[in-house]
């Protein structure tokens, strides 16, 4: 394959391990990957605030799109930015509370909020052993979202929200949620998708990782089919259908490895996109 004009790189189970850290080595080889002068851009389901608390010292790439295409930075520059209408947020918030749904709705900017009388009941999912089906990193993340990382307020207010995060210890109830939320779609327009069985994110309708990557390609002058695009979920689905070049992660579900041009030798765990990216770019 050609190499690539620019790389996008999706974040949990691709770069980060499942204890949602980012390698040295992964960072090494991303330096080493611009320094070549090929771009390096992150595209993931995360809010912005989110992305560097989990890499290491002097992490740098040139770009970043955050809640699945909501919000995007050309380095230091926004480039566009998509917002929950307020009627959206309330309804969720409403229905969520009466079908006893955790979530935590992040704004463009800022750590994820949730009201304060909804305390009890997102504590209430994540008491007690993780169930074997839900993945530790995302365990991890509500735990660590639960004992402080959600801001909570007294009520929700402002316009500046790109996405809700939905979770369930119980698939079936994610099951129902979705429902819920397909029959909302019937009043108010947006967008979902899932990343495990067990979460749902609610973002604005029509705006993905893929349309956040044109906006990007378009600023560059770039097209499409000189990108590669890394990944591992559902969630990457329009990123591989836009991009050139695909990779599918070795810990992706297999419906995912089937629709990319590679899969990496190694999973997240073993730096899979250390080892891919080391071994395409540099080994000779």
């Amino acid at each position: 394959m050609a190499e690539p004009k620019a790389i996008f790189l999706d974040m949990d189970g691709t770069i980060l391990d499942h204890y949602n850290r980012v390698s040295q080595n992964t960072k090494e080889i991303i330096d080493r990957l611009r320094a070549k002068g090929i771009y390096v851009f992150i595209a993931t389901g995360r809010g912005k605030d989110e992305i560097y608390t989990t890499t290491p010292e002097g992490f740098a790439v040139d770009g970043v799109i955050s809640s699945n295409g909501m919000t995007g930075y050309l380095g230091d520059k926004k480039l566009f930015q998509h917002t929950l209408p307020v009627d959206l947020i309330n309804r969720v918030i409403e229905k969520a509370r009466q079908q006893r749904v955790y979530y935590e709705l992040f704004p463009t900017s800022g750590p994820c909020q949730a009201e304060q009388q909804d305390r009890a009941m997102l504590l209430e999912a994540v008491v007690g052993p993780k169930p074997d089906t839900v993945g530790i990193n995302e365990w991890i993340e509500r735990e660590e979202a639960i004992h402080g990382g959600i801001v909570f307020v007294d009520r929700i207010e402002g316009e500046a929200f790109s996405k809700f995060y939905c979770f369930s210890k119980e698939q079936n109830k994610m099951v129902e949620w979705g429902r819920t939320l397909e029959q909302l779609k019937q009043d108010i327009p947006f967008s979902t998708s899932s990343s495990s069985k067990h979460n749902i994110e609610i973002m604005v309708a029509e705006k993905n990782k893929a349309t956040g990557i044109q906006s990007f390609l378009d600023a560059l002058n770039l097209t499409s089919d000189q990108i590669l695009a890394i990944g591992d979920s559902f969630n990457d689905l329009q990123m591989f259908e836009l991009a050139g070049q695909t990779v599918a992660m070795q810990n992706a579900p297999d419906e995912i490895k089937a629709i990319t041009d590679e899969v990496t030798e190694y999973s997240c765990d073993e730096e899979g996109v250390y080892h891919y990216l080391n071994d395409r770019f540099f080994v000779r």
